[in-house]
């Protein structure tokens, strides 16, 4: 099917660029903790950057939920029906309600066993038990934030999220500055300073969700029918969401036990592969903000019964991630000689660092063409088992074995171990790109 591609490029744009720089704003915050910890110690840099493996396993809960509301959401918004989205709504704050009170109790009361999971050094689980007491507050909002921001996602109120989402970034940035270096007056926290800044920024998000959608044109949820969902819509719901909880347990736990993995080598690889991951999540920017607008594009056409434009769009969003990695690629070879001297680093995490990104380049082809693909167009369409079993099969079955072998058994060099972590993301390509032309996808989910 032929499409506009005025009309295309201007949804796209429209859509990507403000999730692309809300999640830009995000990961600049792990930046600006990396940056100017790195700039009071190394041990600190490295322990908070270890304390945020919590709530990236809590945000894999939590983006299993919104994520399940963004696919019927979008749908059911492409189809006109306001009512079933605030249902959906109320879903998505039941399950992250009492998602963020279960992470906010297991870091008040059991921070020092938490750390240990990441690390075996004293100093770093005690800086890190420190952080996690008081960032913990900030894991107690985040869920509700993240079900408001993803309601204006899909209702065409994006600009309005993505400006909260950068005010309350700039809010954390800012304040990072003043509570770790002790900027106009306040005491020199350090990590702890950067656990109080998240926090306050967090209560500032939540108000101005909950002020911004008071407007009678978003959809907020209905208190009256908090508990009264349709059946059908629940077990819709549930259906969504199961597999993309799986999915987003396999990856984030994969991704945590990298974590693990590279910190058990000692402190200069964690060092290294803490200040890579802040690059890797600031260049992803643009490949999450296109997967999120792939996933709504398609989404609001299938839900609309435009099956054939659908997945026309479909195609289209699946060869721009290539393109999108390759930009990826170089972006992460021109930003290597900078990102090596902005950190004060040991001789040695300098040099891993420096291979790292490096690695790094090769992999963000796989990352990108697959964020699209999957994150974005398949699981648009409902077609979310996919990404569940690619996860178990190339990551656990192969890249973890293989990084957990290399490191204890083996006793390979930290880069070589670090070059198995990244397998994963390339070696499914061939597989993604079999499921894609199978056009499972392409489905009407509405009722």
């Amino acid at each position: 099917m032929l499409i506009s591609k005025k009309e295309f490029y201007r949804n796209l744009t429209r859509l990507a660029l403000p999730i692309a720089l809300q999640s830009l704003m995000l990961a600049s915050v792990a930046a600006g903790d990396a940056l100017m910890l790195g700039k009071v110690a190394q041990d600190e840099m490295t322990a908070v950057s270890l304390a945020t493996q919590i709530q990236f396993v809590q945000n894999m809960f939590l983006s299993a939920a919104t994520a399940a509301g963004a696919i019927l959401g979008a749908q059911y918004w492409g189809k006109g029906d306001r009512r079933t989205l605030e249902d959906i709504f109320n879903m998505m704050l039941q399950f992250c309600g009492i998602v963020s009170v279960l992470f906010f109790l297991a870091c008040e009361f059991m921070p020092e066993q938490l750390m240990r999971i990441f690390a075996e050094d004293a100093g770093l689980i005690s800086i890190g038990s420190a952080y996690l007491r008081i960032a913990g507050w900030s894991y107690l909002l985040t869920g509700i934030s993240q079900c408001y921001l993803t309601t204006m996602k899909v209702s065409e109120h994006i600009r309005p999220g993505a400006l909260i989402s950068c005010c309350a970034v700039i809010l954390n940035i800012f304040l990072n500055a003043v509570f770790i270096f002790g900027l106009f007056g306040a005491p020199r926290m350090q990590a702890k300073g950067a656990a109080l800044a998240t926090t306050i920024s967090r209560v500032i998000e939540l108000v101005l969700c909950v002020a911004v959608s008071a407007n009678a044109a978003y959809i907020r949820p209905v208190f009256h029918r908090f508990l009264c969902q349709a059946r059908q819509l629940k077990s819709d719901f549930v259906r969504q969401c199961l597999p993309l909880l799986g999915g987003s347990l396999c990856w984030g736990v994969g991704f945590t036990s990298y974590t693990a993995i590279m910190g058990h080598m000692g402190t200069d690889a964690a060092a290294a592969n803490s200040v890579a991951a802040v690059v890797r999540d600031l260049i992803c920017c643009m490949c999450n903000g296109i997967g999120s607008a792939a996933g709504i594009m398609v989404g609001n056409e299938l839900g609309a019964g435009r099956l054939d434009r659908g997945k026309a769009y479909g195609i289209k969003l699946k060869n721009i991630s290539y393109v999108i990695g390759l930009i990826s690629t170089a972006l992460v070879l021109a930003v290597t000689p900078l990102v090596v001297r902005m950190v004060i680093l040991t001789d040695v995490a300098r040099g891993y660092l420096t291979g790292m990104m490096v690695i790094m380049a090769v992999y963000m082809i796989g990352r990108c063409v697959n964020t699209v693909t999957i994150n974005g167009v398949l699981d648009g369409g409902g077609d979310t088992l996919f990404d569940m079993y690619s996860l178990i099969v190339c990551m656990w079955f192969m890249a973890i074995p293989l990084a957990l072998a290399g490191a204890f058994v083996l006793h390979w060099s930290p880069l070589a171990v670090y070059a198995c972590t990244c397998l994963d993301e390339v070696g499914k390509i061939p597989w993604v790109m079999a499921r894609f032309r199978k056009y499972r996808w392409v489905q009407d989910l509405t009722r």
